[in-house]
């Protein structure tokens, strides 16, 4: 028996980094899986790599945009007949600027990215969840939610405005069944981080890509960067029943990074 039998999950950013790794993990516990992307053609080939066969589907769109969010969770329920986790995964650093830089068209794709995207997706799964009074809602925030760091600020300011709607509507729905947790990882060595790392260095004063993974695992307790894997370990914990009383929580997957 798996941990997640019978369980029916959707994933934001599920065919690479972080959300790959949750999807893989959901899929080996016995979940269902649909995984959202943005390009339908890699994520034709993401599925077939993850061998989930009729246990798995993808939905194609970018989910920076409310209507991708909410037609996900919608065609997860249609295709599969409920949801019981949603993971709100996606997001990251789209533009990096200091503050005094940063125009009006930067900021607004961070919010929509890496904070209205959790809100529509929220919002949509807990219209099916409170109904059902059952229900995970799992978002994937950072440590940059609990700290400040130069260069990304839209980045930073989003992640803190999510931990916050985790905690609130954590409180809205503790008594129905529905936990609300979020996952605050480290620094990562994704394709993603590797993709955008060399402007973030320059950005916050850090030079160069190899600079800034030594800076940022310098500030961890294990001094090494953390893996998708052990993210995943902690979103899969997040959607058993054993956790039915977590909610509200921040829980860090950074080696020791925050002071608190």
């Amino acid at each position: 028996m798996g941990k997640l039998d019978g369980k029916v999950a959707c994933i934001t950013g599920g065919t690479r980094s972080i959300g790959r790794a949750m999807a893989e993990a959901f899929l080996a516990e016995g979940a269902t899986v649909v995984v959202n992307g943005r390009d339908a053609a890699k994520g034709a080939v993401a599925l077939a790599e993850m061998g989930g066969g009729p246990n798995i589907a993808f939905y194609a769109g970018d989910s920076s945009k409310q209507s991708v969010v909410e037609g996900l969770i919608d065609f997860t329920i249609e295709k599969f007949g409920k949801l019981d986790i949603c993971c709100l995964n996606s997001g990251g650093v789209n533009m990096t600027a200091p503050v005094a830089q940063m125009s009006d068209e930067e900021w607004n794709l961070e919010i929509d990215w890496n904070l209205n995207h959790v809100f529509w997706g929220m919002r949509r799964s807990l219209q099916h969840m409170i109904p059902r009074q059952s229900g995970r809602i799992i978002v994937t925030s950072s440590v940059e939610g609990k700290l400040g760091k130069p260069g990304i600020p839209g980045y930073v300011a989003t992640k803190h405005a999510v931990n916050g709607l985790v905690k609130s509507a954590a409180h809205e729905v503790g008594t129905l069944g529905i936990t609300v947790n979020a996952i605050l990882p480290g620094i990562i060595e994704t394709d993603i981080v590797r993709s955008t790392g060399p402007d973030s260095a320059v950005a916050m004063g850090l030079g160069t890509y190899e600079n800034l993974i030594a800076a940022f695992s310098s500030e961890a307790a294990t001094k090494k960067p953390n893996r998708v894997e052990e993210v995943a370990a902690v979103a899969v914990m997040m959607a058993t029943d054993a956790a039915r009383n977590i909610t509200g929580c921040l829980f860090p997957v950074d080696g020791g990074t925050l002071p608190y």
